[in-house]
């Protein structure tokens, strides 16, 4: 294990370096790497370090205000799903937990539709993000107050009551949808962001989904220990010194902050949270401090291919990236549950 983990960020972290510069490179206007380098090197160095005399106005524009945010998103989103995958993992003690399990993903989706109806999201940027944030956190207390009694919520009751909570908001934002369906436009505009994607992202919404996601990922490796005891059973985190019910509240409240930020600025976006921390633990075991960083970057990683794929693959349009993580996610889902079921049988 002493040599598996840096040897799979030896391996992980050139893909995502590669992947991030590749989505920066290609589009409908094809840029060479050394271009995309010298445009970020100028940005980011002191003036007269990097020669950027052979790199126009029209190039830098596209490189930094259109292809490096919506890269730095599609990051901040995959790391975002993947640990919050993790979280709900070991959480439950099942490795087909996800996200979506108590209902912060279907209350972003809600707070979102709810912006669209109301008109908000053509008068700010921000206001839909901050509504599907404020939905997820929403959806969160709702299921906690349904599943909560006495004081003690037991984690089966949680998952009930997430998934009941998130097929009813669910419900009401295509109740929403179907009753605003004569304004085309605006059922267009829910529809593709129901369906995720990362078209016309800025660093507007960069700024606004990193520092939750920042936040989320701290909160997530300060409480990887109480993750692991949990892990193990609620008892033998108790008889560990383990605040049970306070380290379920904050650890549901982590996977909330995760999932709405992400849900905010990439709509509904499948498969991320449940096919890479499973991947991921494969190979580096079942150690939290160790499967929430490394989850991360591969999360990250692995959006940021997805989007490429969305925004390429059929040009002009683009594919919906929710359709392209199912697309690569799922085949790969089905792969590690043949490859657990035969490990099972023959062990």
């Amino acid at each position: 294990m002493k040599t598996r983990i840096p040897l799979f960020y030896a391996l992980l972290l050139p893909v995502l370096l590669a992947s991030a510069v590749l989505a920066m490179a290609i589009g409908s206007t094809s840029l060479g790497w050394g271009t995309v380098l010298r445009v970020v090197a100028g940005k980011l160095l002191p003036a007269g370090w990097v020669d950027t005399a052979h790199v126009t106005h029209a190039e830098s524009v596209i490189v930094w205000l259109i292809r490096i945010p919506r890269v730095l998103v599609a990051a901040c989103v995959g790391a975002g799903l993947a640990a919050s995958g993790v979280i709900m993992q070991a959480l439950f003690r099942n490795p087909l937990a996800e996200p979506s399990r108590v209902g912060a993903g279907a209350g972003a989706v809600l707070g979102g539709v709810i912006a669209f109806v109301a008109g908000w999201s053509v008068t700010s940027v921000i206001s839909l993000p901050l509504a599907a944030m404020t939905g997820a956190l929403i959806a969160l207390a709702l299921v906690y107050a349904m599943a909560t009694r006495g004081g003690v919520t037991p984690v089966t009751t949680l998952l009930l009551a997430g998934v009941a909570a998130g097929s009813l908001l669910t419900a009401v934002s295509s109740l929403l949808l179907s009753v605003n369906i004569v304004n085309w436009q605006m059922a267009q505009d829910i529809v593709f962001w129901m369906m995720g994607g990362l078209d016309a992202r800025t660093w507007t919404h960069f700024w606004l989904c990193a520092p939750f996601v920042l936040l989320g990922l701290v909160a997530a490796m300060v409480q990887s220990r109480d993750l692991d005891l949990l892990q193990q059973g609620e008892e033998t985190a108790a008889s560990f010194g383990v605040d049970v019910e306070s380290a379920k509240r904050m650890l549901t409240l982590t996977t909330a902050v995760l999932t709405g930020a992400a849900v905010a600025v990439a709509g509904l976006v499948g498969f991320v949270g449940l096919v890479v921390p499973h991947a991921v633990r494969l190979v580096l075991g079942p150690s939290n401090k160790t499967l929430l960083p490394a989850s991360a970057v591969a999360g990250a990683a692995f959006l940021i291919l997805c989007d490429l794929a969305a925004r390429t693959l059929h040009q002009p349009t683009e594919i919906r990236l929710g359709i392209v993580t199912a697309l690569c996610g799922g085949p790969v889902f089905i792969a590690l549950l043949i490859r657990r079921y035969r490990e099972v049988t023959t062990g």
